[in-house]
């Protein structure tokens, strides 16, 4: 009968009850900028972003906090950030610091920004609108907040932007038009300026921050409620803005979760012995909050008392207080046994609840086997205290000092603690919340304030932060009702997969390591990214590196394979490297338009090498009609992303003036000088060679020299030849055609037909000391690697030299190959054919460079 009468119980809950199917992934990004190193300091930002990164942690946010970023560590922070929001719900980027707009754009200003020059806008500040859109290719729903809006401190007015030269605006930032989904809100209205307040705090900061952790208030509400606090402090001097296209719903502070209770208790009351404590356990708000209880339907065989008193129904009691409820059951006249039910209803501050029913049984107390009844019942409440207190030391036995490693990027991860108990009573609260990464359980993410009820403990998972390296402490506190708690801490050890260590890719947005040039792959990449597929085969960027690995290893058709997989997963650099396999004809015929089919694909998603390639053949008409503005306009937000690359290739556009864009040596030379602060071989190589001219910069062979080297060192193709030059005319170093010849050769091999050709050129100098065969030999080299044909006179001059040292020259680079190769054509066709053999035998990656 109370089996039976429990099975009832359970199914009146179930109308009662909701579930919420899954944990949305939320993101923010909060920096606060104060220390500007050309510019005064400013007083509330880095304040600010400790504030408002406070209150996303407390609404359970993953937080990317930033304070004082200077240009390069913004790009950084930017992509972990980016690859932690991909596929987010929700993605927030709250601002503090200066900020200023320039012909309707804005920008946000970095701490080392100085803004002196004309060019120095681009490569110095970050363009909202770049943020904007990279926000949109990651997530479902864009929250943009800036407390940004001060006057321009710089004293230069006039900056470019694309192919103009713009004046900067004097005060505050520019209205944004925000597309679908997306709210930007800012500190004050377009074109107004933002105060800094008297406290510690900016007035909208402050009032974000407070406003913000109202629970379950929708965002534009809480923007609404932030704008009346603003207007009151400055006493209508400033007043908030927000553009909004939301079409979902948004609440920063969720409390949708209900009071923890176990649905169905059963207990034996026995009758005619005075108040019986009914044991009920504490129910636990998970959210952190504080719960009352109200008894809904009493018992009809006894009353309710709570210290001595009655408790009438509808009357809310403490939570906490639960456990001492105790019911008397007067002497009954039935000699059978009674069953009775009791349900009583939880609330918490947010205005949740749920249910808990008791169903018991009344047994008879009086005589012998009620005495005996009460004593085993007594009995058995003090096994079960003791066995409660043994379940608490377990539990935090259970927990205390592990040390578990944790995976970045592949999505939460379940901690596997093996908790020794599933008591209702014993729940686990969060004493101290890991400083990085995020707390979850299926349903729902965790805030410093939650807590667990112990069945759910088996469940927690964790999530660590993209760049996150250092180890992390969790503290929890193991409860048992209101007298036994037990603390408890573990360690969790963020670890980068070897496969990331070894194949992972610079500048890959939904990566989670610096990354290696392709010709810094090294041996081991394939068995380790193997390795990473087998256990995470859901994980896109595990396939992708292994296409990485697999073309270092001259595996290409594996690798094709390995990359298809990884695009069609959803990775994005994946979908570029299948328009560079088509653009390069590795493994396949080259197909420039299917080449920018993916390019196009990857840069529409934000990728920066995509922005680039599809960029430069927009401005150049590459396999596409050539549509100079939008291709400057790609390559300009790929070098804002930090790839050099593109700021290589504006460079180029910038020395020379191309399609209509004007030349300005001294913006060519800023964006090389941007390159080689992000550590680029090219850039060096490329700004060595104005230093070596004077190209935009006073000559300094000195400094061209010492740029030469280094790209050297790193492995860069065309810097020996650079450097071999150098030494050829004896400019800035003492003349030494030993080492040039070395050089020009150390060049030959890494694919540069320019000192291939000047290596032949060196040979016919030394007259008739020269050895034809050899001049013959770097020809050929030239020739065969001059695909763009710019070097035509390499096969003028290859025709001019007798066949006696071009039989020489053939016989030697053949007996160079391992493999045979047909001897068609003529004695010219053969060398440049052999030579192109020799090297790409040398060199199987058509990647590296």
């Amino acid at each position: 009968m109370l089996r039976r009468c429990a099975l009832i119980a359970a199914l009146i809950l179930v109308g009662l009850t909701t579930v919420q199917a899954h944990a949305d992934r939320r993101v923010a990004l909060v920096i606060g900028n104060s220390e500007y190193l050309e510019i005064p300091a400013l007083k509330n930002p880095d304040k600010d972003a400790e504030d408002v990164s406070n209150t996303f942690r407390l609404a359970g946010f993953d937080v990317f906090v930033a304070k004082d970023l200077t240009k390069l560590q913004f790009e950084k922070e930017f992509r972990d950030y980016l690859a932690a929001a991909d596929g987010a719900d929700l993605a927030v980027v709250y601002y503090s610091g200066h900020g200023f707009q320039i012909g309707g754009e804005n920008f946000l200003i970095p701490v080392d920004a100085s803004l002196k020059d004309a060019a120095d806008i681009e490569v110095q500040a970050v363009k909202l609108d770049d943020v904007l859109q990279q926000l949109r290719a990651k997530s479902k729903i864009q929250v943009v907040i800036l407390d940004a809006c001060r006057n321009n401190p710089f004293p230069r007015k006039d900056y470019w932007l694309r192919d103009q030269l713009i004046a900067a605006g004097g005060t505050g930032l520019a209205q944004v038009k925000s597309s679908l989904n997306t709210l930007i809100a800012f500190a004050t209205e377009p074109g107004a300026v933002a105060y800094d307040g008297s406290g510690d705090l900016s007035p909208f900061s402050s009032a974000f921050s407070r406003r913000a952790l109202a629970p379950n208030q929708e965002i534009r509400s809480v923007m609404a409620a932030v704008r009346r606090d603003v207007v009151e402090a400055t006493k209508g001097a400033q007043v908030p803005w927000e553009n909004s296209s939301l079409i979902d719903e948004v609440v920063l502070m969720r409390r949708a979760n209900r009071p923890a209770l176990p649905p169905v208790l059963e207990k034996v009351v026995p009758s005619g012995v005075g108040p019986v404590a009914l044991d009920l356990p504490v129910p636990v708000d998970v959210d952190g909050g504080a719960v009352t209880v109200s008894i809904e339907r009493p018992p009809a065989l006894g009353r309710l008392i709570l210290d001595g008193k009655p408790v009438a129904t509808g009357v809310a009691i403490a939570g906490k207080d639960l456990p001492r409820l105790e019911m008397d059951v007067p002497k009954g006249a039935r000699a059978e046994d009674e069953v009775d039910m009791l349900a009583y209803a939880t609330h918490d501050e947010w205005g949740g609840g749920s249910q808990g029913i008791l169903v018991f049984r009344v047994k008879n107390g009086d005589g012998e086997a009620g005495k005996q009844l009460v004593a085993s019942l007594e009995s058995e409440q003090k096994q079960e205290t003791v066995e409660r207190g043994i379940h608490v030391t377990g539990a935090a036995d259970a927990i205390d000092n592990r040390d578990v490693s944790v995976p970045v990027g592949v999505g939460p991860i379940p901690l596997k603690l093996d908790f020794p108990t599933k008591d209702p009573a014993v729940s686990v609260k969060l004493a101290s919340y890991p400083a990085t990464g995020t707390l979850s359980l299926p349903d729902r993410t965790l805030s410093p304030d939650s807590s667990l009820m112990a069945d759910e403990v088996d469940n927690l998972r964790y999530e660590p932060q993209i760049g996150s390296v250092k180890p992390l402490i969790v503290g929890f506190e193991i409860r048992a009702d209101n007298t036994t708690t037990k603390p408890a801490t573990m360690k969790l050890s963020p670890s980068v997969d070897p496969c990331d260590q070894a194949a992972g890719e610079p500048l890959d947005l939904q990566g989670v390591v610096p990354g290696l040039l392709p010709n810094e792959i090294g041996a081991g990449a394939m068995e380790a990214c193997q390795a990473a597929v087998k256990a995470y085969p859901g994980v896109a960027r595990f396939h992708y590196e292994l296409g990485r690995a697999l073309l270092a290893a001259g595996k290409v058709d594996e690798a094709k394979k390995a990359i298809q997989k990884a695009a069609d997963q959803g990775h994005v650099r994946a979908v570029f490297e299948l328009g560079y396999l088509n653009a390069t004809g590795t493994g396949m015929p080259a197909n420039r338009k299917q080449a920018n089919t993916f390019y196009a694909a990857a840069s529409d998603k934000g990728d920066p090498y995509g922005m680039t390639s599809w960029g430069r053949a927009l401005f150049n008409g590459y396999g596409v009609e050539r549509d100079t503005g939008k291709g400057l306009d790609l390559l300009l937000k790929a070098a804002a992303m930090g790839h050099t690359y593109a700021m290589n290739d504006l460079a180029a556009i910038f020395t020379e003036g191309r399609n209509g864009v004007p030349a300005d040596t001294t913006r060519a030379v800023a964006f090389l000088k941007a390159g080689v602060e992000r550590q680029d071989m090219y850039s060096m190589n490329l700004l060595g060679r104005n230093y070596l001219a004077g190209t935009g910069v006073e000559k300094d062979p000195k400094a061209a020299l010492s740029l030469f080297q280094k790209s050297m060192d790193l492995g860069q193709p065309y810097a020996p030849g650079s450097l071999a030059r150098m030494y050829r005319d004896g400019v800035g170093v003492q003349l030494d055609l030993a080492e040039a010849q070395r050089l020009f050769e150390l060049a030959t091999d890494r694919g540069d037909q320019s000192a291939a050709y000047d290596r032949a050129a060196l040979e016919m100098q030394r007259g008739d000391k020269a050895d034809q065969a050899v001049a013959v030999r770097y020809l050929a080299f030239a020739a065969a690697l001059d695909l763009r044909n710019e070097i035509p006179d390499a096969r003028v001059t290859l025709a001019k030299f007798g066949a006696k040292a071009k039989t020489a020259a053939l016989k030697q680079m053949r007996g160079e190959l391992k493999s045979k190769i047909s001897a068609d054509g003529s004695l010219d066709d053969q060398l440049v054919k052999t030579a192109r053999a020799v090297w790409e035998q040398a060199n199987p990656r058509r990647d590296l460079f």
